[in-house]
C-alpha cells in the first residue's frame, strides 16, 4: 500500500482465486463484515460510481480497476503498463465525476516511473463511452497533474469530489522519515497537502483551474491548489454527505496516529507536530496552539498505520448512523466514533478486531460501507441477524 509495513504484507497478499472467506463478527456481536468479493490482487480501494447502476469498482494496487455487480466481475480499466507498483506505490485512488452518468469521466491517482527513472504521482482523467459505461475512450488518459516524488513512500493517493464539485487530492510529504525536505510546512510544494482543483475548467494552460476560494490563491510564495497542509501521509479522506465536513486519517511517524477534521487553509502541524505532541527529535518546545489539533489520536498499543474511513450514512445499520468508521492497517482494528455537533470526536468504540490488513474503506451508491483487506477480499458492513 501505501503505508508502513505494507512490503511484508504484499508478499503474503496473493490469494487463492475463489478462496472462501467467512464473516467477521464485531465485538459484542451486533455487527458483521460479510465477504462480498474475494480473489482480488492487492485491492486498496472500493467505491460506487454514483450513476445508480449498483456497481462496485475495486482498485487493485497493481494497476487494474474491477467492476463488480451481482457476483459478476469485469475488468473496467487496466493501466498496469503505466503504473509502478510495490511497497507504497501503485494505483492508489479513484474518483468518479459527479456527472459520470452524463459525461463518463473518472479520475485516478497512480505512481509512475520506477527503479531507473524518477518516480511521479500522476492524476489522470479517463472517459467511458457507450451505454454500458464499460468501454474506455480509446484516446486514453488525459493528464491532469504530474508531481515528482523524492522518495518511494508517503505518496498519499486519495481522490474525492467534494459537495462543491471540486476534486480534492491527498499527497504525502514525499517520504523517507521525519519529512527531511520539510514539505509539510512548505507552501511552495504540493507534497504534504490536500489540494482542491476544478477539473471542469482550464486555466493558464493547465488542464484544470484553481478555484478562487482556495486559501492561498493570491499568495506569491504558495501553490494555489493547496486547501490544507502540514500532513504526513493522508491515507484516505472522505466527506460526510450530510454535513459536508471533510475527515482524514493521517499516518504517524513512531508515536501517534490521527484523525483530522480538514478545514480551509488549516495547518495540521507535521513535521513539527505528530498528532497531539511535538514530534520527538524534531522540536521539543513547539507551540501546539499554532496548529490545528486532531479530533482523535491513538498510540502504538492500538495500531501503527491509521486508515481514514467514512461517516456512516447508509440504511442497513441504523444504529451507526452519523458515526465515523475508521481503522488501522497494522492492527486490523475498526472503530466507530460518535461525533459532536461541531464535528469533534466525542466517544470512540471498538467495533472489530479483524486480524486483517485493512487497506481502505469505501461506500457504494447507497452509502453502505465496505472494508478492503489487502490480501484480496472486500467486506460489507451489516447488522448481525
Amino acid at each position: 500500500m501505501l503505508i508502513r509495513a505494507l512490503v511484508l504484507a504484499l508478499v503474503l497478499a496473493w490469494p487463492v482465486i475463489g478462496q472462501a472467506a467467512g464473516s467477521i463478527v464485531s465485538q459484542g456481536g451486533r455487527y458483521a463484515l460479510q465477504p462480498v468479493v474475494t480473489g482480488l490482487k492487492s485491492p486498496d480501494y472500493v467505491t460506487g460510481s454514483g450513476d445508480g447502476s449498483g456497481r462496485l469498482f475495486i482498485v487493485e494496487q497493481t494497476g487494474r480497476i474491477i467492476s463488480w455487480k451481482h457476483g459478476r466481475r469485469r475488468v473496467f480499466l487496466d493501466i498496469r503498463g503505466l503504473v509502478d507498483a510495490g511497497g507504497e506505490r501503485g494505483l492508489l485512488g479513484l474518483a468518479f465525476d459527479p456527472h459520470f452518468k452524463q459525461n463518463g469521466r473518472f479520475y485516478v491517482d497512480y505512481t509512475s516511473g520506477g527503479m531507473f527513472v524518477s518516480l511521479d504521482s500522476v492524476i489522470a482523467e479517463f472517459r467511458v463511452i457507450g451505454k454500458s459505461r464499460m468501454v474506455i475512450d480509446p484516446s486514453g488518459e488525459k493528464l491532469i497533474m504530474r508531481t515528482p516524488q523524492p522518495f518511494t513512500n508517503h505518496n498519499g493517493g486519495q481522490l474525492a469530489f467534494g459537495p462543491d464539485g471540486m476534486l480534492y487530492i491527498g499527497f504525502g510529504d514525499g517520504g523517507l522519515a521525519y519529512d527531511p525536505l520539510g514539505a509539510g510546512q512548505n507552501l511552495e510544494t504540493v507534497l504534504g497537502k490536500i489540494l482542491r482543483i476544478d477539473v471542469h475548467h482550464q486555466q493558464y494552460g493547465r488542464p484544470y483551474a484553481i478555484p478562487a476560494g482556495n486559501p492561498f490563491v493570491a499568495k506569491d510564495d504558495a501553490r494555489g491548489e493547496i486547501w490544507a497542509y502540514g500532513l504526513r501521509n493522508p491515507w484516505r479522506f472522505s466527506f460526510d454527505p450530510v454535513t459536508g465536513r471533510l475527515y482524514a486519517g493521517d499516518v504517524g511517524q513512531n508515536s501517534r496516529e490521527e484523525i483530522d477534521l480538514i478545514k480551509r487553509g488549516g495547518n495540521y502541524g507535521w513535521n513539527i507536530m505528530e498528532g497531539d505532541i511535538c514530534t520527538p527529535g524534531i522540536k521539543a518546545d513547539c507551540d501546539p496552539n499554532a496548529y490545528i489539533a486532531p479530533i482523535l489520536v491513538y498510540g502504538r498499543k492500538e495500531g501503527k498505520a491509521v486508515v481514514g474511513g467514512y461517516v456512516y450514512r447508509g440504511k442497513d445499520v441504523p444504529s451507526l448512523d452519523g458515526r465515523y468508521i475508521f481503522g488501522d492497517y497494522v492492527s486490523g482494528r475498526i472503530w466507530a466514533v460518535k461525533l459532536g455537533p461541531d464535528g469533534s470526536a466525542e466517544k470512540r468504540t471498538l467495533l472489530f478486531d479483524t486480524g486483517k490488513h485493512i487497506s481502505s474503506f469505501g461506500v457504494d451508491d447507497n452509502q453502505e460501507l465496505y472494508v478492503v483487506d489487502i490480501a484480496g477480499t472486500v467486506y460489507r458492513l451489516a447488522a448481525k441477524r
